[in-house]
């Protein structure tokens, strides 16, 4: 499984929305996005929902979301989390 790493905890809005799209774009079902920012992504979380992908949001530490995303229903999300 590839893992494709977005760390936009520096980033100002939109750059971590317009990464993150990117990112879905090039997606394929052996890949999944590992996204570190300071706050969860709802826009993004919601999109790629309806677009079929799963996710997982993750507050690791105050104003740090650790967020997977994955074309493939069957990839445990979870056993990936690097926190």
């Amino acid at each position: 499984m590839k893992r494709v790493t977005l760390d936009v905890r520096t980033l100002e809005h939109p750059k971590p929305l317009e990464y993150g799209i990117e990112a879905l774009k090039n997606l394929d079902d052996q890949s999944y996005i590992y996204m570190l920012n300071r706050k969860n992504p709802i826009p993004l979380i919601r999109l790629a929902q309806e677009h079929g992908f799963q996710t997982l949001s993750h507050e690791a530490f105050e104003q740090e979301w650790h967020i997977l995303i994955s074309k493939n229903k069957e990839l445990p999300l979870k056993e990936y989390l690097d926190v």
